[in-house]
């Protein structure tokens, strides 16, 4: 008796489809992302963070820098949802628009991290010897500097001579970059000796090429991973710095000034910092769940 084939089954084609993953990383990565509520609920959260930041006006219409003396500390109601603080200013408006720049300084903050950090990084590991030698000796003198009283005597020196907002960036740049150094240099070491680029190199290809066209798509994972993690940690750092009096400035507003400014009524009055401080730790917490999050979409070893 002769056996008959049967047919494939008509929802074949599609269940292999939807079961076989995307072959690149960063496909694989977002196929992962999509699914893990951490993702989700941070994505979300920076999302209105964000829009609050470039639109404040859709959250609040107040002046935030409109203030009565004679409704100082002036309890929440209808018109002022959060009430006022010391100096008769709308607190909830005040917390809205601070978000624009609390966010500004920690992206920018992190983007010139992950680019001189990154660049010197790679240069390092690709040209190796003296090169190597010299930015890690370099770098080791940073890492020998307290982070936070390396950008607070950075931020007092020059606070005269420099926009505040931009002081608060570069002080935090200069002694954050040779993390992220040490993450890329590590991340070509192990690329450079891969096959691709062995024969890359063999065919011709110049050391631009084989820098950015095959070594820097290949080690970018790890330095978006501690880049957006290291965003919650900049605009905390921002708020400290702030609270210390050496941050941003007045007319500027951010959630540490408002911070530094309520604390001296905190008993009399304490929802001037407690709302700024709520919006200030739910942003930190945000970008760590969502690096956290990337960290293991980008991860083989913690699938």
């Amino acid at each position: 008796m002769s056996s008959v084939a049967s047919p494939p089954q008509a929802g074949g084609k599609h269940q292999k489809k939807q079961n076989d993953k995307p072959a690149s990383l960063w496909s694989d990565a977002w196929y992962d992302l999509r699914r893990k509520p951490a993702f989700v609920i941070s994505a979300i959260l920076i999302g209105v963070l964000l829009l609050m930041a470039i639109w404040p006006t859709l959250f609040s219409s107040v002046d935030p820098r409109a203030c009565d003396l004679s409704m100082a500390r002036q309890a929440p109601s209808a018109g002022h949802l959060f009430g006022r603080d010391n100096l008769g200013c709308d607190v909830y408006a005040r917390t809205i628009h601070a978000a624009r720049n609390s966010i500004v300084i920690g992206v920018l903050t992190t983007v010139l991290v992950a680019v001189i950090g990154g660049l010197f990084g790679m240069v390092a590991a690709f040209y190796a010897s003296m090169t190597d030698t010299v930015l890690s000796r370099v770098t080791e003198i940073f890492f020998a500097i307290p982070g936070i009283l390396g950008a607070l005597l950075i931020a007092s020196t020059f606070r005269d001579q420099v926009n505040s907002i931009l002081l608060v960036i570069v002080s935090l740049t200069v002694l954050s970059w040779p993390m992220t150094f040490r993450i890329m240099r590590a991340a070509v070491i192990t690329a450079k000796n891969q096959d691709f680029v062995v024969a890359a190199r063999a065919l011709g290809a110049g050391p631009s090429r084989l820098m950015f066209r095959h070594l820097l798509p290949n080690a970018l994972a790890p330095v978006i991973v501690v880049s957006t993690i290291n965003l919650g940690v900049f605009i905390a750092a921002e708020a400290a710095l702030s609270f210390l009096g050496v941050g941003v400035q007045s007319p500027d507003i951010s959630w540490g000034l408002m911070i530094s400014d309520a604390r001296d009524r905190f008993l009399d009055a304490p929802l001037p910092l407690i709302f700024p401080a709520v919006f200030l730790s739910i942003t930190v917490l945000a970008f760590i769940m969502l690096g956290d999050a990337v960290r293991d979409a980008l991860d083989p070893k913690l699938r």
